[in-house]
């Protein structure tokens, strides 16, 4: 029973998947700079302050273009349930997956496999503009159609075979504890994010980019020797291949205990100097010291046992009402599934400056985690240029795209807290350095040894 149990939630985990902390590092950076590419080395001690660069024409049309884009999105991921839902295809679709697949499991496999197809070439006009056209269009992208196309359906296989495979469990809990199956399912939640969490690195990601160690060694060794610095032993340091499908830089920490990795894209290796890629990946490691992805996990947990809660008290009310519509009177009809997928979008959309607020703060500190264990505060500010002017973005977006849409400080305020951030300078204490252990090596010479 507790296996079942543990299983239950795992859809809704997947679903939930966009609350837990992806913690990347980049922000934005603007234009007129630096160039890009020119990997300039700064002296460690300068201390000119490095400006807030103007966006280019393009990374504002970029800018906004994308605000339109993703209130389409919004629209558009609510609308296609609510269609499914609302006309009564859902229902027919489940008489249909009843007649074919006789047994109530293989009738909900069928019924899966059929909705996820359909949900799949509905948004495919609004996925392929923002997922391949869009890129290219604004010079972002590098990626055949072939190969983008063969990574969407790629995505839809994956998904579909895990809902397929584990979405017969909570809808197996609704019919056999009516009063507590949100509990049920909310401890089997907790655990499946933990488990998708800790699989998809070595599961998932690798069927999308390849994944090998880093080919500049001794850019690997200084990496390992600020893990080292703190407290990391047994660091897996990844290069990816992304240079194939982006010109769009960034790195990344992900996993979970023996999963756990630091990700870097070629991209950003090639268009960062060694200075500026040791402060980003200073802030990568203050992610895996500061445990911001189990943190990030937790937060997931406390709004899955919400959303399950309040969707348990008011989905009897909503299926009553319009339970014409619908086709089904409970929701432990496999027919309710679009109900479901609406709900947890609506709940997603209310509590995002919530989660994208809990996001930036694990950022800015990690930003403070890198400052003080590199103490180069030229080479972050600079990083943060580069990635701006490469990745198109502004300095300072406007308050609807913070609330609703950025999981980073903006760039500005990120270049002005590098450039102001210096307690060490001004006998002032340092928030992180208990964290911080005596070098074994030499290699780094960033600033770490104060």
């Amino acid at each position: 029973m507790r296996r079942i149990l543990a299983l239950a939630g795992l859809v809704l985990g997947i679903l939930l998947a966009p609350v837990l902390t992806r913690a990347t590092a980049g922000g934005p950076a603007a234009p007129q700079a630096e160039p890009a590419n020119s990997g300039t080395v700064f002296p460690p001690d300068d201390p000119a302050p490095v400006p807030v660069p103007e966006p280019t024409e393009k990374a504002i049309r970029f800018y906004r273009s994308g605000n339109v884009l993703w209130c389409v999105r919004t629209v558009w991921e609510l609308s296609v349930p609510a269609l499914i839902l609302f006309t009564g295809f859902s229902a027919r679709l489940r008489d249909w997956a009843e007649r074919t697949g006789r047994s109530w499991l293989f009738s909900l496999v069928i019924y899966l496999v059929v909705f996820m197809a359909t949900k799949y070439l509905l948004e495919f006009p609004l996925t392929c503009y923002q997922g391949f056209f869009r890129p290219h269009a604004y010079d972002l992208s590098n990626q055949s159609f072939g190969r983008w196309l063969g990574d969407s359906l790629k995505r839809l296989g994956v998904d579909t075979a895990g809902y397929a495979a584990f979405l017969w469990i909570p809808y197996w809990l609704t019919r056999r504890s009516p009063r507590r199956w949100w509990l049920y399912a909310w401890m089997a939640a907790t655990a499946a994010t933990l488990f998708m969490v800790f699989i998809t690195p070595v599961w998932i990601d690798p069927l999308f980019n390849k994944f090998s160690p880093m080919k500049d060694k001794a850019l690997e060794a200084d990496v390992l020797a600020l893990a080292e610095r703190a407290g990391i032993q047994g660091t897996r340091v990844y290069e990816v291949e992304k240079s194939a499908d982006t010109k769009a830089l960034n790195a990344y920490v992900t996993g979970f205990m023996g999963t756990k990795r630091i990700v870097l894209w070629d991209t950003i290796i090639a268009k960062l100097d060694r200075r500026e890629l040791l402060t980003v990946m200073g802030h990568e490691i203050g992610h895996y010291v500061l445990r911001h992805v189990l943190q990030g996990t937790l937060l997931s947990s406390v709004l899955t046992l919400l959303g399950l809660y309040v969707f348990y008290r008011v989905n009897g009310r909503l299926i009553g009402r319009f339970k014409a519509q619908f086709g089904f009177d409970r929701i432990s009809d496999i027919a309710s599934w679009p109900l479901i997928l609406l709900f947890f979008t609506v709940g997603n959309f209310a509590l995002n400056p919530l989660i994208l607020a809990f996001s930036r703060h694990v950022e800015h500190e990690a930003d403070r985690f890198a400052l003080e264990m590199t103490r180069d505060n030229h080479a972050d500010a600079t990083a943060s240029v580069k990635l701006q002017i490469q990745n198109l973005s502004v300095p300072r977006p406007g308050l609807m795209y913070k609330l609703w849409r950025s999981t980073h400080p903006s760039v500005g305020e990120r270049i002005d807290f590098a450039n102001t951030y210096k307690p060490w300078m001004k006998g002032e204490p340092v928030k992180y350095e208990h964290l911080f252990r005596p070098s074994k090596t030499n290699r780094v010479h960033t600033g770490l040894e104060p």
